[in-house]
C-alpha cells in the first residue's frame, strides 16, 4: 500500500490561512461530575495498554459508569505512529472512539511492531474497519493535513500546560498523577468524591 502513505510522513504541508478544526476532548461518564480525571497516553506506550487492559475495566465500571466521575482521554504523541493511531481512533467520532481505542490498545503489540510504515498503517486501517469505519472516511482522516497538525498543537498546548512528560499520566482534580495500580487509584478517587 504504497499509494496512501504519503500523508503518514510528518505534518503535510498545507495553507496557513485555512482555518484549524477544533479538537473536542473525548469524555465517559458524568460530564457534570464533581471530580474529573484526566489521563493523558500514547497509543504507543506499552504501560498505557497496560493500564487499559487491567486498571481501565474496572475504573470504569465502578467510577465512569456509575456517574462518580468526568473521565477524560488525552492523546500524547511521541512517535508518529500514535498519531496515525490516534487518526483512526477520531475517525468514528466520539461515539466510537473509546471502542475503537480498546481495539488499538489490545492489538497494541501486533500493529506497533508491524515493521514498515506501510504495514503499520495498513494494520491500523484494519482496526478503523473493523470499527465499521468506510475505506474511504477512513483514508480521509488518515490524510487530513489540518486535523493532524491541529492536534498537534492540542497536544502540545495540554502538555505544556499540566506538565505532561510520561505516559500514562492523569490528572485528578487538577493534581498530576503517575500511572499506579487499581487499588491506589480507586483510593486517591474515593478521597477525593469524599467517601
Amino acid at each position: 500500500m504504497a499509494a496512501g502513505t504519503a500523508g503518514f510522513s510528518g505534518l503535510p504541508a498545507f495553507a496557513q490561512d485555512a482555518e484549524a478544526p477544533v479538537i473536542e476532548d473525548m469524555v465517559l461518564g458524568n460530564p457534570d461530575a464533581a471530580v474529573e480525571v484526566i489521563e493523558y497516553a500514547s497509543y504507543t506506550c506499552p504501560h498505557c495498554a497496560n493500564f487499559h487492559k487491567t486498571v481501565f475495566k474496572d475504573l470504569k465500571a465502578n467510577y465512569i459508569d456509575t456517574g462518580k466521575i468526568k473521565f477524560v482521554y488525552r492523546e500524547v504523541y511521541f512517535d508518529k505512529y500514535g498519531m496515525w493511531a490516534s487518526m483512526i481512533a477520531r475517525c468514528g467520532g466520539p461515539e466510537k472512539f473509546f471502542g475503537i481505542t480498546d481495539m488499538i490498545y489490545k492489538t497494541q503489540s501486533d500493529w506497533a511492531r508491524a515493521g514498515s510504515d506501510a504495514a503499520i498503517a495498513d494494520a491500523l486501517r484494519k482496526i478503523g474497519l473493523l470499527a465499521g469505519i468506510e475505506k474511504d472516511e477512513l483514508e480521509a482522516c488518515l490524510t487530513d493535513g489540518d486535523k493532524l497538525r491541529a492536534l498537534v498543537g492540542w497536544y502540545q498546548e495540554n502538555a505544556q500546560r499540566d506538565d505532561i512528560t510520561s505516559t500514562p499520566s492523569f490528572i485528578v482534580d487538577g493534581k498530576k498523577q503517575s500511572n499506579m495500580n487499581y487499588a491506589d487509584f480507586s483510593a486517591l478517587l474515593d478521597e477525593a468524591l469524599g467517601a
